[in-house]
């Protein structure tokens, strides 16, 4: 097309900049939680449809909408929706109005970047697919990701990339990175049981508070002497709880953790080799152990070419835009796309350079709106690039 997509998304960018803005701050105000984003659904294929799209519902929350024609090459873009259990405390005129309920992860951004992609796209004389994915349920364990592959989000789409908001990064900056960028993360829920006694009399039963000990402090550290520590393998207990007097050994406890790793190989063997490490540990003490694992998603791991013309396409809107960004040990559930179809998340600089930067998840994150445009206008530019090389044909430096 005349002028190339990135031209085409700037220019229309200008003229609706307001607007799309507008429609951050009302799925900002109206926040759902997972597989309940019923109204934001209804709002994002309503919008859709004002500008002469029709979105493929998925069978319970979110949707997909594509752009361009149904054969060859289809590029996708993700965007989450869901919103999280925070009480907002920003103060701000668009604040949640759901108490208790916040976007304190930029779900609303995300949508807002790839809704105006979308709607940019739609008077494209596009000569090539784009499918706009707004995923519902990325902050359960698990990931809504496994529900939109089963509905077929993913049949005909050859790459697909994804962005997320980062409080640490200034805004206008793009964070990239080859491989890993976030973790696998899987929960483990531990319940110690023993016949119970007296405090006094601790050698005729088996105490199960001192199991749970051992386990808080020895599983980690065995675990981090059987595990390479380049894989970047961590195991945090955040919940543990026993008995209910000072001179009873109670009969059962249970200890609950994260397992994080940003090595793939490692993600896949983990179970077999913590129950093998608890094991030996409990069974000195007398006690008797159940372990739930709970598999949660693997890391994310960017493909080296998509991550290269991300790279490019950064660039392309602003020399100075792409940084390195840092290997995370949250879990993202984009990792099962990625195990599907190349692609590659980007992190999108939201920090207003103002004050402490923010973080993720706490109820008072402020993005800079800003970053909205940057956001569309990088997605703009890696479709540009996407389908120039798919064509073998060079852009202007």
């Amino acid at each position: 097309m005349a002028g190339g997509i990135s031209a085409h998304v700037d220019e229309w960018l200008g003229n609706h900049l307001d607007t799309v803005i507008g429609w951050r701050r009302h799925i900002h105000s109206h926040p759902e939680l997972s597989n309940e984003e019923r109204d934001t659904t209804d709002f994002i294929c309503g919008v859709l449809a004002e500008h002469g799209l029709e979105a493929v519902r998925f069978p319970g929350t979110g949707a997909y909408v594509d752009i361009g024609p149904d054969t060859g090459e289809r590029l996708a873009f993700r965007a989450d929706i869901d919103a999280l259990r925070v009480p907002e405390q920003t103060g701000l005129d668009y604040a949640s109005v759901v108490p208790g309920v916040s976007h304190a992860c930029g779900h609303d951004v995300h949508a807002a970047v790839v809704l105006a992609l979308a709607c940019a796209l739609s008077t494209a004389p596009l000569q090539y697919g784009v499918r706009c994915i707004f995923q519902p349920a990325e902050e359960v364990m698990g990931g809504g990701a496994l529900d939109v592959i089963e509905w077929g989000g993913l049949t005909g789409v050859s790459a697909i990339y994804a962005l997320h908001v980062e409080p640490k990064l200034r805004v206008g900056q793009v964070g990239v990175r080859a491989g890993a960028i976030t973790s696998a993360a899987d929960v483990i829920k531990l319940r110690v049981e023993g016949p119970g006694g007296h405090t006094s009399r601790p050698q005729l039963t088996a105490d199960v508070v001192y199991a749970l000990g051992a386990l808080a402090t020895q599983l980690p550290a065995l675990l981090s002497r059987r595990v390479d520590p380049r894989t970047g393998t961590v195991l945090v207990f955040g919940r543990v709880e026993a008995g209910d007097a000072a001179n009873a050994i109670p009969k059962s406890g249970v200890l609950d953790g994260t397992v994080r790793t940003a090595d793939i190989a490692t993600w896949r063997g983990i179970e077999g080799l913590l129950r093998e490490l608890i094991d030996a540990i409990v069974a000195p003490t007398g006690c008797t152990y159940q372990l739930d694992y709970v598999r949660g998603v693997p890391p994310v791991l960017n493909d080296d070419a998509a991550t290269a013309l991300a790279i490019d396409a950064g660039r392309a809107i602003d020399p100075h835009a792409v940084v390195t960004a840092p290997q995370s040990s949250g879990g993202e559930d984009f990792s099962w796309y990625l195990e599907r179809v190349p692609g590659a998340m980007v992190r999108l600089g939201a920090w207003d350079g103002k004050g402490p930067k923010p973080d993720l998840h706490q109820g008072n994150l402020v993005i800079d709106e800003r970053a909205i445009a940057v956001g569309v206008r990088l997605f703009g530019s890696i479709a540009e690039h996407f389908y120039a090389a798919a064509a073998g044909a060079d852009l202007p430096a």
